[in-house]
């Protein structure tokens, strides 16, 4: 079986800032990161979209201790964005220091931008990664 989008076009597009994702033709649900089918309903039959990249901040965790070769990132914020479209996704978030990261992050706005993380021995190189950033009405 194939991918309809694989990690190479879905990397791609993310170092332009655009976050592609999956359309379910049955049930209009949204998937992203892509997968081999619909996280709703198991059904193949997708279509790739274009997806907003913006979304609300539901949970964030902070990282202390970054991955071997990325010491000098941590500490750091990732937060697990609810899009505008339905599905979840994970990113680093920017504009805030780690220092001052409390509970008022859950609901606040955020819209995708990218990073290219080198990589390191558990991975298969360099790729882009979501990072989110305030809207407007943002905690600075």
């Amino acid at each position: 079986m194939e991918y309809t989008l694989d990690f190479k076009t879905y990397n791609d597009a993310l170092k332009k800032n655009k976050l592609l994702g999956l359309k379910c033709n049955s049930c209009q649900k949204y998937t992203c990161p892509p997968k081999m089918t619909c996280q709703e309903c198991a059904d193949k039959n997708l279509d790739i979209v274009e997806m907003s990249g913006k979304g609300e901040i539901r949970t964030f965790t902070q990282t202390f201790v970054a991955p071997q070769g990325r010491e000098c990132e941590a500490p750091y914020t990732i937060v697990l964005v609810e899009l505008e479209e339905g599905p979840w996704i994970a990113g680093n978030l920017i504009d805030i220091d780690p220092g001052k990261v409390n509970m008022d992050l859950i609901g606040k706005k955020v819209k995708l931008g990218h990073k290219v993380f080198p990589g390191d021995q558990y991975s298969a190189g360099a790729a882009a990664r979501p990072l989110f950033s305030f809207l407007s009405e943002g905690v600075k």
